[in-house]
């Protein structure tokens, strides 16, 4: 069964208990900018798996982020809430990093990372049981074999996305 979105999105395999092998889920604080909040709850899923539960496509807008990495905003047509991101140096058109905020059920998919926290407000409090970096990170020392492999499928090649 899919989870589906309020703004019409899905993705088809999204983990139904904690613990399952979906994506890999992480907070952005170089998102402030685009989300208007102090970070991006991201999942990243094959390109394949996602998409709008419509006919209408949605809105492809090109921007920039803080990272410096190339972005293409996926926006639902009706309402204009960014559903999912494509970045050209993380996965270009095989990855869909989907707003995690937008799934039916967000608490199923908690932070199991935050990245570019050199940019985070200084009132977020990072600390406890979810890591943290400056910047971005190795995803070989960081990312389960099991959802490293998926990834590494997704891509068609190895993975040293974030180098």
């Amino acid at each position: 069964m899919a989870n589906t979105a309020t703004s019409s999105t899905t993705a088809a395999g999204t983990p139904n208990s904690a613990g399952d092998d979906g994506p890999f889920t992480g907070g952005c604080a170089c998102h402030q900018r685009e989300t208007g909040s102090a970070f991006a709850l991201n999942a990243m899923y094959e390109a394949p798996l996602v998409g709008l539960s419509t006919a209408v496509q949605p809105e492809l807008v090109e921007t920039s982020t803080a990272s410096g990495n190339p972005q293409t905003i996926a926006r639902c047509p009706a309402c204009r809430v960014a559903v999912w991101s494509s970045y050209g140096t993380h996965g270009g058109d095989r990855v869909r990093i989907i707003r995690v905020g937008t799934l039916d059920n967000p608490d199923l998919f908690p932070p199991e990372m935050h990245i570019y926290t050199s940019t985070k407000q200084p009132w977020l409090n990072l600390s406890g049981d979810v890591p943290f970096v400056p910047e971005f990170y190795h995803l070989p020392d960081v990312w389960p074999k099991e959802r490293l492999e998926r990834l590494q499928r997704a891509l068609g090649t190895s993975v040293g996305v974030g180098e």
